[in-house]
């Protein structure tokens, strides 16, 4: 298994960015019903306003923030 530097959760594989990364299933549909379905459009919502989204929680917040660096981002 592959795991970014840092990270506490494993990845197989980095995450593309037009693709989102596993967040798991409120945080996906968070995500969708915002309309943002590729981790390339996530990285330009600040912080504060997807934490704000019902179903993001602290722990996929982690795992976008890992997802991004693996791309040398990181959220607003």
């Amino acid at each position: 298994m592959w795991q970014s530097p840092g990270s506490q959760y494993p990845h197989f594989m980095p995450t593309g960015l037009d693709e989102l990364p596993k967040v798991g299933a409120p945080a996906t549909r968070a995500l969708h019903n915002a309309g943002l379905t590729t981790l390339r459009q996530v990285a330009e919502v600040p912080r504060m306003e997807l934490a704000q989204l019902h179903g993001m929680g602290p722990k996929a917040l982690r795992i976008i923030d890992d997802a991004l660096a693996e791309h040398g981002l990181e959220l607003m």
